[in-house]
């Protein structure tokens, strides 16, 4: 039995221990300029916690994570709602109906997020899209997706587009294994179908729910594809614009302090998802 979880274990140390044991270790080093002129061959040198340090007290960072955090305060109930509302009315609809339905809501989450964030970033752009130039007649900005105040919005509204679908499909398949005689001991004792939805459908698929929702948090710190898009269209997003994007670009020239932004977004989404779920514990009690 133990000789037949060898493959299991194997993989797993090689694709999640080892990378983190590996980002842990880079994160205690930094690399230093080869000199003034950048003559000189830089060197690798051993600091501690520095990395950490300079994570701790770097304004964008926090920024950053400030901004990830506001973006998901209204995102991930949107989305969950909208999941919701979807695999409801999917699991009232007749049989065949429901499987061409299934299929076009789940669509957009098997378009790559990247080519999704191009997509929209074309709607969204105001020499092209035709969607600005009719808001233009209304006397909207030419760009109204982009401004400062309107571009988490526009960011919350690709991630929507794209992962709806995917936690439609996790809310569906908790909905349908309901045993249906519940729902007809209801309609008997004179329930109608918002009554069932409300008393007996949604608290049935919390735990779904809340899976949904937990996994939404995690995505939220990752943040990267969409706003990396959309940089290219907009000067109102730097490099530094989340905390995933700030790593990703110092891997290069500062590997030690991107390690260091990895660890920090990782312990920040484990007190995150912490929080969730002692929240939605006594919630449920």
């Amino acid at each position: 039995m133990r000789l037949l979880l060898l493959p299991f274990v194997l993989f797993f140390v090689a694709t999640f221990v080892v990378p983190i044991v590996y980002s842990v270790w880079t994160s205690l080093f930094s690399v230093t300029s080869g000199g003034g002129l950048g003559l000189s061959k830089s060197e690798t040198v051993f600091v501690g916690l520095e990395n950490f340090v300079r994570v701790a007290q770097s304004d964008a960072f926090w920024t950053g994570m400030g901004r990830v955090l506001v973006y998901g305060l209204v995102q991930v109930p949107l989305m969950t709602l909208f999941a919701l509302a979807l695999a409801l009315v999917l699991d009232a609809l007749m049989s065949r109906v429901k499987k061409v339905f299934q299929l076009v809501y789940f669509l957009p989450y098997a378009v790559p997020g990247v080519v999704a964030a191009l997509v929209w970033a074309y709607l969204y752009v105001p020499q092209l899209s035709p969607v600005v130039q009719l808001l233009e007649r209304f006397g909207a900005s030419p760009d109204v997706f982009l401004q400062q105040n309107t571009l988490l919005l526009s960011i919350a509204n690709i991630a929507t587009w794209s992962w709806t679908g995917y936690n439609m499909i996790i809310i569906l398949a908790a909905l349908q294994a309901i045993p249906r005689d519940q729902f007809e001991a209801a309609r008997l004792d004179g329930a109608g179908e918002w009554r069932i939805a409300w008393s007996i459908k949604i608290p049935s698929v919390a735990g779904a729910i809340g899976l949904a929702v937990l996994m939404s948090i995690i995505g939220t710190v990752q943040l990267f594809n969409e706003p990396t898009i959309l940089r290219t269209i907009s000067n109102n997003i730097d490099s530094q614009y989340t905390p995933m994007m700030m790593g990703y670009n110092a891997v290069s020239s500062d590997p030690g302090f991107s390690s260091a932004i990895a660890l920090s977004m990782a312990l920040i989404t484990g007190v995150l998802v912490f929080a969730y779920y002692r929240l939605s514990t006594r919630l449920s009690r």
